[in-house]
């Protein structure tokens, strides 16, 4: 049974207190210059404006754990909830010139929830700013404060704030902006993750690094998924073990949903009831992959459950991984793209896929398996497994994508999906950061009797 709360005693209050200056974060964040470069960064977007961006609010129920926005943890690296970021863009044009700044808003203690949520910091903690890594820290009730001031001695401003707008606290914002300033106008947002978007599709060096983290802990929890298929066993049960192996390799949450579909559940794209047992002769589809200090891996790969796949399978497998290496091999850095489901583009890997696809291999009326590809050839992975792009998106060395093609027939049971997670480097070539996987149908057999 769940304790009830109780009133707080000073004893406990003093110990929080104290406890407040070692501050634990359990996420591996990188250096506090590297969060404002990116502050900066996007300030000098903003057209001589000013950005609001809100952190995550707390899941009201514990067993939802909390996952602070990615934008806001792009700028901050700050992973507690109700905070905000104010940032202010040089100015030199108004009629009293502004400077960069930068403030974190942070709500006032509750220090009752917290002996349920744990420790959290506000602007009265000592060295609040040294701990945030930020140049300014205030309470959050000053927000509404400072955006009026900056209004107030130049009204052009209130067409120039940069925010996220359809979040309830941004509407709020600016909503009794609109009306402590006095004059029935209404600041006119703009929409602040446009400006975000790109920043964030190219990674640094930090970046990737956390990203191969997360790669490494997936591949270890798929290999835990061949090891532990056979018939007889559910599919929740796969799920559970690679849940536990990404937690053993330091993952802090699962990237999504894991997919751990068998027979005619690999067919379906989302599949996430995870309900079925694995039956011998069947071929099982499992798309999971963890999120290391958040940021994400997704990895999907297809297994036969007795170890072995029957020729009809084996054939379709060939196909989707001749499909995955061709739009590799005709990759070209600043020109090919990705997620062009209608072919479109004709610089797009997509074609490439479909190309291959819909010349090698034949349903069981004769037409093309390119029939039975239902999705897009791959997505941006970062903070964000479907990390925001406008696709077709061109491929440009620092970014991260996957290629997934497949091909799902229904009346086969058989579904076939096969997922890794590039890089573009610095010289345009590719790195596959699941390489360490196994790939081809031999070997995901051979890897799978080896476990035997």
């Amino acid at each position: 049974m769940r304790p009830s709360l109780r009133s707080t005693r000073p004893a406990l209050v003093a110990l929080l207190l104290v406890a407040l200056t070692p501050l634990l974060h359990a996420l591996e964040k990188q250096p506090p210059a590297t969060y404002r470069a990116r502050r900066v960064a996007l300030a000098q977007k903003l057209n001589s404006g000013v950005a609001v961006l809100f952190a995550a609010e707390e899941p009201l129920l514990d067993f939802m754990p909390y996952r602070q926005d990615a934008d806001f943890y792009y700028l901050t690296g700050w992973n507690e909830p109700g905070a905000a970021l104010l940032i202010v863009a040089d100015a030199s044009t108004a009629e009293q010139p502004r400077h960069y700044r930068e403030v974190l808003f942070l709500p006032t203690r509750n220090l009752r929830m917290e002996k349920y949520t744990g420790i959290k910091l506000d602007a009265a903690t000592p060295n609040a700013a040294q701990t945030a890594g930020v140049e300014e820290v205030l309470p959050m009730t000053g927000l509404p404060l400072e955006l009026n001031k900056l209004i107030s001695v130049d009204r052009r401003l209130a067409s120039n704030v940069w925010t996220q707008p359809d979040t309830p606290q941004a509407k709020s914002l600016v909503g009794w902006t609109a009306a402590t300033l006095g004059n029935g106008t209404t600041p006119a947002t703009q929409d602040v993750t446009s400006l975000t978007m790109p920043l964030r599709q190219v990674k640094d060096a930090g970046e990737l690094a956390l990203l191969k983290k997360a790669a490494d802990a997936s591949i270890a929890a798929q290999r835990v998924m061949m090891r532990s298929t056979k018939p007889g066993v559910t599919e929740r049960a796969i799920a559970g073990k690679i849940i536990a192996k990404l937690m053993e390799e330091g993952c802090e949450r699962p990237s999504y949903a894991s997919i751990v579909g068998t027979g005619i559940n690999s067919t379906t794209l989302h599949y996430s009831e995870n309900s079925a047992t694995l039956a011998d002769g069947d071929i099982m589809v499992v798309d999971a992959a963890g999120e290391y200090s958040m940021y994400a891996s997704d990895i999907t790969r297809t297994v036969p459950v007795n170890g072995h796949f029957t020729p009809r399978q084996r054939e379709i497998y060939n196909v989707v991984l001749g499909a995955q290496r061709a739009a590799a091999a005709a990759f070209v850095a600043g020109k090919s793209t990705i997620d062009d489901p209608y072919h479109r583009d004709p610089n797009s890997l997509d074609t490439v896929a479909w190309n291959y696809i819909h010349t090698h291999g034949k349903g069981l009326h004769g037409e093309p398996l390119s029939d039975y590809w239902i999705h897009g050839l791959g997505h941006m992975v970062g903070i964000d497994v479907h990390d925001p792009a406008i696709y077709p998106a061109v491929l440009k060395p620092g970014m991260v994508f996957t290629i997934e093609p497949g091909v799902y027939i229904p009346e086969e049971k058989i579904g076939v999906r096969i997922e890794d997670v590039f890089v573009v480097g610095q010289d345009g070539k590719l790195i596959d950061l699941i390489a360490d996987l196994p790939h081809t149908a031999e070997d995901v057999e051979a890897a799978m009797q080896s476990y035997k």
